[in-house]
C-alpha cells in the first residue's frame, strides 16, 4: 500500500495547523525534511521531537511531530504527525514536502478507509467518524460518540 499525507486540519489561517502522513515509507519521508533540534534522539512511538521543516537547507517551519508506530496508530500503519503553524502557505508547503519525497496524496476519508481496512475499526466505526466530523448539535455528537464506542 502506498504512504499518504494530507493536511488534517481545516485549510484556513489558524494557530496550530496539522499535516498526517501514514504508511510504509512515512519515517523516512520525515527523515528527509524534518531536522530534530536534539539530533541524538531516535524516533520513538508515541513521543513528540521538535525542531524544523526544512527543504534545500531552508527553514520553512518550526514543528512538532509525532510518530506512531505499527500496529498502533490510527490506520495501523507507521504514522507521523507534524503539528506546523496554521498558515494555509506552510501548511501547503509541507504537504508538498511530503509529496516530493514519496507520499501521494491522500483522498478524503482514506485515513479512516485504512483504519477499516486494516481492522482497527468495524464499518459502523467508520460512519461514526464522518458522524462525529459533521455534528451539529450536541444529540449529533453524543450519538457519534456512542456509535464510535461501539453501540448503534
Amino acid at each position: 500500500m502506498s504512504t499518504i499525507a494530507a493536511i488534517s486540519t481545516a485549510p484556513t489561517t489558524g494557530g496550530i495547523g496539522i499535516i498526517r502522513i501514514s504508511g510504509e515509507k512515512s519515517f523516512d519521508i520525515i527523515k528527509k525534511i524534518f531536522v530534530p533540534k536534539d539530533k541524538s534522539k531516535k524516533i520513538e512511538g508515541y513521543k513528540m521531537q521538535y525542531g524544523n521543516i526544512v527543504s534545500e537547507e531552508k527553514i520553512i517551519d518550526e514543528v512538532l511531530v509525532s510518530f506512531f508506530v505499527a500496529p498502533k496508530s490510527y490506520t495501523t500503519e507507521n504514522m507521523c504527525e507534524i503539528n506546523s503553524h496554521g498558515g494555509i502557505i506552510v501548511m501547503n508547503k509541507i504537504l508538498n514536502l511530503c509529496l516530493e519525497n514519496g507520499a501521494e496524496i491522500a483522498e478524503p476519508g482514506e485515513f479512516t478507509k485504512r483504519a477499516f481496512l486494516n481492522g482497527r475499526i468495524d464499518l459502523s466505526q467508520a460512519e461514526a467518524v464522518m458522524d462525529l466530523i459533521n455534528s451539529q448539535n450536541e444529540f449529533a455528537l453524543n450519538s457519534s460518540i456512542n456509535q464510535l464506542k461501539g453501540s448503534v
